[in-house]
């Protein structure tokens, strides 16, 4: 992507008539070029921008943020603009803080930035604070990725990035879908902080809909965390055109895995983990704890789950039978029989989870190590041939 980029605001707005024109003057002050996509208002707010500088484009009907978002962001393009910085046409958003998204813009082009809201001040609404907590929870499982303020819509988006993601959402939920989409996809995730200003309730105009915008995003988390599950690379990954990591093949799986800017440590950290929960006594929830675990930790799923295939029945829980019978006797199990393996499995499953205790994290620590030196050569490898 440029390494000089261009860079407009836009602001989309539906029935902020009271604020607009203030919010646009303001924007005017600190950039050249202010885009407005009036998402089917209704009173006559964008009328008050006739005099003003600025593009504005207008959707007939209501159709929703992220709808607007979109549509700016193609016209944008057309005027040869490379990112957009978005703020709400309500107030709560300073354009003065554009300026700080500029030098994140200018060093990592092709990364997503998010104006952090310092909530350090007056009239903030608790449901604003839970929903903040409740997404940025969320986007941590999905992706790995830890934001301070999932739901802030004062942004600056590539329009590379924009183009090239598969969207569905189109309302408040499109800027959950985003980052969690760019962030499988390869694309940074970025903050910074920005000031926030929230008037007096009786004073507030929201439209967003407590019953049915929480539907969707609870909706779309839902559908979200069920893809990030699955033990398949998302779209625009390396890995989805040059092979699968297995732990069939260690060397060709580092190599894939470290190309994707992987490091050595991350990589034996996940092993590690897929070994510890493999081993541990979880029959047919192991791979899902891994799946579930890996985007709240920051893991590797792939190297988890690849690690986890080495703790396939029966050799690891059988080492975990025999060292539970270790601890509990002294001496190791040498008799298998009816009554050993039938009558005693109530005991034989006791010394299972027992020994599981000691084999589980040896095991894990073990794996993680042989990992970490074997990345090592293969990273300065990869580091020599670029």
């Amino acid at each position: 992507m440029t390494v000089n980029p261009r860079v407009c605001l836009l602001i989309p707005v539906y029935n902020h008539g009271a604020t607009l024109r203030a919010v646009v003057e303001r924007a005017l002050a600190v950039v050249p070029h202010v885009l407005v996509v009036d998402d089917g208002s209704t009173d006559g707010g964008p009328a008050t921008l006739a005099d003003l500088p600025v593009d504005l484009v207008t959707h007939r009907n209501n159709r929703g943020k992220g709808a607007a978002i979109m549509t700016g962001a193609a016209w944008a393009v057309s005027l040869g603009y490379t990112h957009v910085v978005t703020l709400d046409a309500d107030g709560q958003h300073d354009p003065r803080d554009a300026n700080t998204f500029l030098p994140v813009i200018q060093a990592e082009p092709a990364a997503i930035v998010v104006g952090a809201r310092d909530f350090n001040t007056l009239n903030v609404p608790g449901a604003s604070r839970f929903g903040r907590r409740f997404s940025n929870f969320w986007l941590r499982v999905q992706t790995g990725q830890v934001l301070d303020d999932v739901q802030s819509g004062f942004r600056a988006y590539p329009l590379a990035v924009l183009q090239a993601l598969d969207l569905g959402e189109t309302r408040y939920s499109f800027e959950v879908e985003v980052l969690v989409k760019a962030a499988w996809a390869g694309f940074l995730l970025r903050e910074v902080p920005i000031s926030v200003f929230y008037p007096p309730r009786e004073a507030r105009v929201s439209h967003f809909n407590a019953f049915m915008d929480n539907v969707r995003i609870s909706l779309l988390n839902t559908k979200l965390t069920a893809r990030a599950m699955m033990p398949m690379p998302q779209r625009k990954l390396c890995l989805d055109d040059q092979g699968s990591v297995s732990a069939i093949h260690p060397l060709k799986s580092l190599r894939l895995l470290l190309a994707q800017k992987e490091t050595p440590m991350n990589l034996a950290r996940s092993a590690a983990f897929g070994c510890l929960v493999g081993a541990l006594p979880l029959p047919g929830l192991s791979c899902m704890i891994i799946l579930l675990a890996s985007g709240w930790l920051r893991l590797n799923k792939y190297a988890a789950l690849a690690a986890n295939q080495l703790c396939i029945p029966p050799f690891v829980q059988a080492a975990c039978v025999l060292t539970g019978y270790f601890l509990r006797h002294g001496r190791f199990l040498t008799e298998y029989s009816v009554k050993t393996l039938g009558y005693q499995a109530g005991q034989r499953l006791f010394e299972w989870v027992l020994g599981s205790l000691v084999v589980a994290p040896t095991l894990a620590m073990a794996v993680g190590l042989l990992v970490f030196l074997l990345a090592l050569p293969v990273r300065r490898s990869l580091e020599e041939k670029s």
